[in-house]
């Protein structure tokens, strides 16, 4: 029922959000460090961004509607999205508002946008960290293939959620490059979340005291479960925001949608204690950043070499001569197969 909410909600929000979006003039026109790719997406210009908001918004109203507002997980998770949306609608704001406040179309500066996305990490790190620490399986680090979890100190765990939401949160940015590219890889990694936050919690039957955690020797996580719904929520808000930012795009999702669906995916990974999995199951988030990080490392060690005709990879295949249709449904193929495989290594342990 969350999904549907959220889905119906972003159906119906959509279009008078697009068109306000339209009135205000927030629209962008892609800007990249090469020449071809700023030909290809030309005719993108003036396509309203921020898209993102609908996505916010349906996600709260399936959430809020469905979802046990005084579990502490769902909680965290509204705070969460509430937070790095912030700083996504404060980032998209300054600079898409440039040419009318005449300053330059850089946003927040880097140090500024991380230290505020650290800044809601440590928060979220912290606080999760005080809701979790007498769950004996929780306070542990699970690898995918190994049934046994490994003991980790309080700042340790602290220290890997700061890193991880923070990551993810900026890996999904990056993906965000082409239409419907990110939504759609969100859409499936928020389908695995979903069935991991259940099993992490919930009984096989209502008169058995069997959980799914014990039976498949997965970290056991009480009342992460009402997290599905949160989940839900994003799967169908992400699916009705694919309405209208399918090819080619009526709004693009910017930094308002992208840095908290990002952050989100890595807190779903953190209280079900699935990181390393998380790395699967995101595993074209996982391309992205890795060609990013490679692109500017060989770059600077060759000094002025390039590893990828253009980082993040997407933009290197779009260059490559496969058009943008092509390009996102492949990688949606892609993350349906690394979520089918990262639930595959539940049952190998």
């Amino acid at each position: 029922m969350a999904a549907l909410t959220s889905l119906v909600v972003a159906w119906f929000l959509g279009p008078k959000i697009i068109r306000w979006l339209m009135r205000k003039k927030i629209g962008d026109r892609p800007e990249f460090h090469h020449e071809k790719l700023n030909a290809l997406n030309k005719e993108k210009e003036n396509t309203p961004t921020m898209g993102g908001l609908i996505i916010l918004i349906a996600v709260m109203a399936g959430t809020l509607l469905w979802a046990k507002l005084n579990n502490p997980f769902v909680q965290k998770a509204i705070i969460l999205m509430i937070w790095f949306g912030g700083i996504g609608a404060a980032d998209d704001w300054l600079k898409l508002t440039s040419k009318i406040r005449q300053r330059s179309r850089n946003g927040l500066k880097p140090w500024e946008k991380l230290a505020f996305q650290f800044g809601g990490a440590v928060l979220i790190a912290t606080f999760l960290y005080f809701d979790v620490q007498k769950i004996p399986d929780a306070t542990r680090f699970w690898l995918p293939f190994y049934k046994y979890g490994i003991p980790i100190t309080g700042w340790l765990f602290v220290l890997i959620a700061i890193f991880y939401i923070s990551a993810t949160s900026n890996a999904v940015n990056l993906t965000d490059g082409m239409d419907g590219l990110a939504a759609g890889c969100v859409a499936i990694a928020s389908i695995t979340l979903v069935l991991l936050c259940y099993m992490a919690s919930e009984s096989m039957t209502r008169t058995s005291s069997m959980t799914w955690a014990g039976y498949l020797l997965l970290p056991h996580i009480p009342h992460s479960g009402e997290l599905s719904i949160f989940y839900s929520s994003i799967l169908g808000a992400t699916m009705g925001f694919l309405w209208f930012n399918c090819h080619p795009a009526q709004a693009f999702m910017g930094d308002v949608g992208s840095l908290p669906l990002g952050a989100a995916m890595g807190y779903g990974a953190l209280v079900t204690r699935n990181e390393v999995l998380l790395l699967i199951i995101g595993g074209v988030f996982v391309m992205e950043l890795a060609s990013v990080v490679l692109q500017v490392g060989y770059f600077r060690y060759t000094g002025g070499k390039r590893l990828f005709r253009c980082a993040p990879i997407h933009h290197h295949f779009h260059l490559g001569g496969w058009s943008e249709p092509q390009v996102v449904v492949r990688f949606w193929l892609l993350a349906a197969a690394f979520a089918a495989l990262a639930l595959a290594t539940i049952k190998i342990r």
